[in-house]
């Protein structure tokens, strides 16, 4: 896999990547993160919320946004300065999560860019937010 240099991005450029939210997928997350809260993991306590249903964990798609700026804008080599998110709406099992990342600025002094960042459910905003990237120059 190879990214995208600083000279190869524009203000206006965006990319985007589909995930449909699974039990399995939230249950790894839960694993992994140590996150067991149990509005995630058990639907009879997830029924007692204003949720009525398990949810799955915000970061979990914030995960996505992670996804869309380390594998395709600017992809590889591409290096997390700083993410803001708002959680907007819970998003549910079987939810189709689009996260897309759109360049909004560009600091060719310090090699980074600022992306918008939003995930989306049937066109909704579930999370939004602004990232700072790192991103590598051409070499010489």
């Amino acid at each position: 896999m190879k990214g995208l240099f600083l000279e190869d991005l524009s203000v206006g450029q965006s990319a985007e990547l589909t995930r449909t939210v699974d039990a399995k997928g939230i249950e790894m997350f839960a694993e992994v993160t140590g996150d067991n809260n149990p509005v995630h993991l058990d639907e009879a306590y997830a029924a007692t919320t204003p949720f009525k249903t398990r949810i799955a964990h915000g970061m979990l798609s914030a995960g996505y946004i992670s996804a869309v700026i380390g594998t395709k804008l600017p992809g590889p080599g591409a290096i997390y300065v700083g993410q803001s998110l708002k959680f907007k709406r819970p998003v549910k099992i079987g939810d189709v999560v689009t996260a897309k990342a759109t360049i909004t600025a560009i600091d060719t002094e310090k090699a980074r860019v600022t992306l918008e960042t939003v995930c989306t459910v049937d066109d909704k905003a579930v999370v939004e937010g602004e990232a700072t990237i790192m991103v590598p120059r051409r070499p010489a």
